[in-house]
């Protein structure tokens, strides 16, 4: 069985477990000089911390994987870099899991989650405007009764007297999963940035300044910054009281974010891009690897019993004729337990259900 690797004293990320101390340590770190931001945070905005929903799903799902030592040392690098992190591989070998580790490990919060299609625009990944939502209410507002305004939430309620005015712009504008990760605060968020190279060729490009800056401009929001210096509105937090102060249309971040790109290979990127990114190739995991994994995930110990060592070789020996995800094996071991498929006249149909590969043969 392969040991465990053994912990550096300049690691961060460890992939052990929350570790308030080197959450600590994250925070107090001195960045590069060319990576030293200069954000204001909003006194009354509070990102969500380790608690609720949003952090159960994180943790539920970062606490199952296994680093090895060299993964963690490209991570760590990234972190004191304060660069993001260009994860490739092939499908299903923990890629976007690594993400939500990292944010359990560190305790940084609920990962902010952008996955990204053939379709994505960058500001699809910074803020959304509802401008025909707008458009529509400052249209019924011209149609009611000069000196009147609607009452709103209040069923049966009558029209009350009171100057007629435009709709606040900040109803209709919310920050995106990566202008969430870059406001201004004490401590990074996790932003996962799902298979980039799904994307529009432009995209890595047009990241590469945001990149850079560490921050973007709302421009809806920098013409109105005389008529409204500062406008409060959503993120991509969950909750209803999720919102924010953004003043003059600038979004300047003062900690850079842990960003997370995952690629499966599918295109080559820019030399531009790639020399902003800290880059780490995940393979398959191997015998020894897959062992920790079911312990960590299942509680089951690979050694002590022949029937599971049995499924660990039949995945490594189908995953030569075509890729398989790690996940795969999972489920078959969560099968045996459970007692499906045990008949011993089973074991070929068990193994062509349940571990049917991603690319090559389908049996």
């Amino acid at each position: 069985m392969e040991a465990e690797a053994v912990v550096k004293d300049w690691w961060l990320y460890h992939g052990t477990g929350e570790g308030a101390d080197r959450r600590a340590r994250l925070e107090a770190g001195s960045p590069p000089p060319w990576r030293n931001f200069t954000g204001v945070p909003d006194p009354h905005y509070v990102p969500p911390g380790c608690a609720g929903p949003a952090w159960e799903r994180t943790r539920g799902r970062g606490e199952g994987y296994v680093p090895d030592g060299p993964e963690k040392d490209v991570v760590n690098t990234a972190l004191h870099l304060r660069r993001p992190l260009l994860i490739t591989g092939k499908p299903g070998v923990g890629k976007s899991t690594l993400a939500y580790s990292i944010a359990t490990d560190l305790g940084l919060g609920p990962v902010l989650h952008w996955p990204i299609t053939s379709r994505t625009v960058l500001r699809d990944g910074l803020y959304l405007y509802d401008a025909i939502g707008r458009l529509q209410e400052a249209g019924l507002e011209q149609l009611r009764p000069p000196g009147t305004a609607e009452v709103a939430d209040v069923p049966g309620a009558a029209p009350a007297t009171a100057p007629a005015t435009a709709p606040s712009i900040s109803r209709y504008l919310r920050l995106g999963p990566l202008g969430t990760a870059l406001l201004p605060q004490d401590r990074p968020r996790v932003l996962l940035v799902d298979e980039i190279d799904k994307s529009d060729i432009d995209l890595p490009g047009d990241l590469l300044t945001v990149f850079e800056d560490g921050g973007f401009v709302i421009p809806e929001l920098a013409r109105l910054k005389k008529q409204e210096p500062a406008v409060v509105i959503g993120t991509d937090d969950e909750g209803d009281d999720s919102a924010v102060r953004v003043t003059a249309g600038r979004v300047q971040c003062r900690y850079f974010p842990v960003v997370v790109l995952t690629s499966n290979g599918e295109r080559d990127f820019p030399p531009a891009f790639l020399r902003r990114c800290v880059r780490l190739h995940l393979d398959a995991p191997g015998p020894d690897k897959l062992a920790r994994i079911v312990r960590r995930r299942l509680g089951v110990d690979i050694e002590g019993n022949e029937e599971y060592r049995e499924l660990v070789r039949s995945f490594l020996d189908r995953a030569e004729d075509g890729d398989l995800a790690t996940d795969q094996l999972l489920n078959a071991i969560q099968l045996r337990l459970a007692g499906a498929w045990s008949a011993p006249d089973d074991r070929d149909r068990f193994l062509a259900t349940v571990m049917q590969h991603l690319t090559g043969p389908t049996a």
